[in-house]
């Protein structure tokens, strides 16, 4: 196994060659530039280079185009000269095709294995920013989350979370002497969003089987990484879902995977593909918690790589950490096109052969400006490159080569059904059936407990004297039952039918008649 990744050179005309480090891959990166300009085969060939270096890889595909790593490219492809004679010019004297081992994985389950996780492991934090919340909204679910742990409520799926919020608002009342103001409307706004997460594909993300880290983190026989691949291209119609996900993702890496120290090689490479989808309007606390992430995941195994079309899609603090730069040209229509060109090459070290801002400005497809980590982490002079050609197939794969690749998988079967235990939803389904068979239970003895009673009230008020003749006709019986006592009786055995009733039998009533 190599100790570092080719990316490219291009002789005296461009400069030394450019080699990805393993020791220092784990220090984070960025890939940007604008559209057109050659990201999606940076990334390939980085994940291409990962792999044979047996470190797994996490990238999702936006565009569709990253399938082609399944597949070995061939002499027939119409780029096949171009990609011989760019080989030849940056000395990469052992260039072949090769197929590379590819798990689909997709939220939706039509393009790859599905990938879930629970509720509870998203967290009341991401959750609300899924949701777009406000802070008043985020307050309850934070007691939803609190009162799911405090009362054994599993939150495993939506119907969990959506069960419970009915339950809260059902007891609003003691709940807001405790943690606080629920409000109602508050809870109506949470399940209208939640409503509108179901519409886009949500439902898909939540239940079990949960995703198993571990899974993420394979090999094949021949010590391969094996390269993950998420199918984003619906995804994308749904941004937020998307970079929550791969956020969550993120965090769990985080929070599971044990210290490791400055491996020699990562033990695994993620890559955040659209990352300005993560910062745009996020709030703070989530910033803060994205910027603590690529602090001290590193010291996990893991490296992050961003990937946005301009450097700054991310703040500051988080740039700051990315050690390793592929910079593919950015356009400078604008005056603030300009200053953000101009902010973008004043990141790197400079190289005294050339000026970093017209070369971010000039640099043609497939071309990049690249600094890459050196002996004790220090960032190397920025160099002009051409980025080598990929191994694997440009382009995707068609439907038929993934269907056949998913069947030949080690997931196959894992997660392709649904799992549905005893969670919140059933729980507080069968509380209720409970309290309403207790309540109807309660009520058929009170209704029992007031017959005796009220046969001795009818034998009270009878009249035992002479009969007067009177007709049997509908209307005359009808006036007689709507007579004063009938009115009386009516109410009577309405009211005892109650609970308020059964207090009457075995108070009123029972010393009306005492006596007798």
């Amino acid at each position: 196994m190599t100790s570092e990744i080719f990316i490219g050179g291009g002789g005296p005309e461009y400069g030394v060659q450019q080699g990805l480090s393993l020791k220092y891959a784990n220090r984070h990166g960025l890939i940007a530039g604008a559209t057109g300009t050659g990201k999606t085969v940076t990334l390939q060939i980085l994940a291409e280079g990962f792999s044979n270096a047996g470190v797994p890889v996490f990238l999702s595909d936006v565009k569709g185009d990253l399938s082609g790593l399944a597949k070995s490219d061939s002499p027939d492809h119409k780029l096949h000269d171009a990609f011989m004679k760019r080989a030849g010019i940056i000395g990469f004297d052992d260039y072949t095709y090769d197929a590379f081992p590819v798990t689909f994985w997709d939220l939706f389950g039509d393009q790859g294995h599905p990938v879930r996780t629970t509720v509870a492991e998203m967290g009341p934090l991401l959750l609300s920013r899924l949701l777009e919340l406000s802070e008043a909204q985020e307050g309850i679910v934070n007691i939803a989350f609190r009162l799911a742990d405090e009362d054994g409520l599993p939150l495993l799926d939506l119907k969990d979370l959506q069960a419970l919020l009915v339950w809260i608002g059902q007891n609003a009342k003691a709940l807001s002497l405790r943690y606080g103001n629920v409000s109602s409307a508050s809870i109506g706004a949470i399940q209208r969003r939640l409503l509108v997460l179901e519409n886009q594909g949500g439902t898909n993300l939540f239940g079990e089987p949960a995703l198993e880290l571990a899974d993420l983190m394979r090999t094949d026989a021949d010590g391969r990484g094996v390269i993950n691949l998420l199918a984003a291209d619906k995804l994308m119609g749904s941004p937020g879902l998307y970079a929550t996900f791969l956020l969550w993702l993120l965090s769990e890496l985080f929070e599971v995977l044990p210290e490791v120290g400055d491996p020699d090689k990562p033990k695994l490479v993620f890559f955040f593909d659209e990352a300005h989808l993560l910062f745009d309007d996020a709030p703070k606390a989530l910033v803060n918690k994205v910027e603590q992430v690529a602090r001290l995941i590193r010291s996990k195994g893991v490296g992050v790589y961003f990937i946005t079309q301009n450097p700054a899609d991310v703040p500051d603090d988080i740039l700051g950490q990315l050690g390793n730069r592929f910079q593919h040209a950015l356009r400078a229509f604008t005056a603030k096109d300009r200053k953000e060109l101009r902010m973008a090459a004043e990141t790197y070290r400079e190289n005294p052969r050339f000026s970093t801002e017209e070369a971010i400005r000039e640099v043609g497809v497939g071309e990049a400006v690249t600094s890459m980590l050196q002996k004790k982490g220090v960032p190397g002079i920025v160099e002009r490159t051409l980025i080598r050609p990929p191994s694997s197939q440009l382009g995707p794969i068609t439907k038929a080569e993934r269907k056949a690749i998913l069947a030949a998988s080690d997931m196959s079967g894992k997660y392709d059904e649904t799992l549905d235990r005893t969670s919140a939803f059933e729980i507080l389904t069968k509380r209720a059936q409970d309290a309403a068979a207790e309540a109807e239970k309660a009520e058929d003895i009170a209704e029992a407990e007031t017959q005796p009673a009220l046969r001795e009230f009818n034998a009270g008020r009878r009249f035992e004297g002479t009969r007067v003749t009177r007709s049997t006709s509908r209307a005359t019986r009808k006036r007689t039952s709507e007579g004063f006592g009938g009115a009386i009786a009516s109410v009577v055995i309405k009211e005892l039918k109650g609970t308020t009733g059964k207090r009457i039998v075995r108070g009123i009533l029972g010393g009306l008649f005492r006596g007798r």
